[in-house]
């Protein structure tokens, strides 16, 4: 099974080895919660995270 794992620059989930958004390698396993944005412009709960791009991102990443 592929685990997922969150970005600790921009909280972006991934499945690969880089953040698709920040091109970071500093990833981890360890996040809980997560939303999904799908219109980043006019999203709220987007505009109070400061996201930017669509996705799964994760509300906290230790």
């Amino acid at each position: 099974m592929v685990r997922e794992m969150a970005c600790r620059k921009c909280k972006f989930v991934t499945i690969g080895k880089v953040c698709a958004i920040c091109k970071s390698t500093d990833l981890t396993p360890d996040w809980s919660g997560a939303v999904l944005i799908v219109d980043p412009i006019n999203s709220v709960i987007a505009k109070s995270l400061g996201i930017t791009e669509k996705g799964k991102y994760a509300l906290k990443v230790t």
